[in-house]
């Protein structure tokens, strides 16, 4: 099982962006819901990896997001509110947030838990310094896109009135035909570390 727990950057100075943050990640599914926790943070639980990986990237590219996934084990039965769960992936996603806030110029984020964590982190950092590194311009083509869809590029170019020439740049410097390869490896990752001893959920 995955416990998200997520602080705002800068939240003594800042207006509270929690209510934006559970509205974005309100398409996220969640085994128990994103809620506030405390303060300016939000916490969640969440099954599957790949939802993790797109929780992550989303906090990522809004900004202003410290990031930390705990891995482990979340004691049954589950309570109604994350605020009132336990076990190791709740320690292990303090941990983590407590982590991403010393990153320094790399990318938010953290993830704790047994052997596979390390790699998962890693492969979230490498993607998430991509998602973070791109313009409005670029985010505007490739929130058009369909992945896997032939002829996408040229649809895009159309409706932005744009060349295809100019899609097809951004697409490249975005890195987002990686980033869409590199997904399920890191959501791999995650599930390895899920299911090393001691993470059972």
């Amino acid at each position: 099982m995955f416990v998200l727990t997520i602080d705002q950057i800068g939240s003594r100075s800042a207006a509270d962006r929690v209510p934006d943050l559970l509205e974005l990640l309100r398409a996220v599914p969640t085994v128990l819901p994103w809620e506030r926790s405390v303060g300016d943070e939000a916490q969640g639980v969440v099954q599957a990896a790949s939802d993790v990986v797109d929780a992550v990237l989303l906090c990522l590219r809004e900004g202003g997001w410290y990031v930390g996934v705990g891995i482990g084990e979340v004691e049954r039965p589950f309570p109604p509110s994350p605020r009132e769960g336990r076990g190791s992936a709740f320690v292990a996603a303090r941990t983590a947030v407590d982590r991403a806030k010393r990153m320094g110029e790399r990318a938010p984020l953290a993830v704790e838990g047994p052997d596979g964590a390390a790699e998962a982190e890693g492969v979230l950092a490498l993607l998430g310094r991509h998602v973070m590194a791109r313009s409005e311009a670029e985010w505007r083509i490739l929130d058009l896109l369909e992945p896997g869809v032939r002829g996408t590029q040229t649809a895009v170019a159309r409706s932005l009135e744009i060349t295809p020439q100019a899609v097809s740049k951004a697409v490249a410097r975005a890195a987002w035909n990686e980033e869409l390869a590199v997904r399920p490896a890191a959501a791999r990752l995650l599930t390895w570390a899920d299911t090393e001893p001691g993470a059972v959920g």
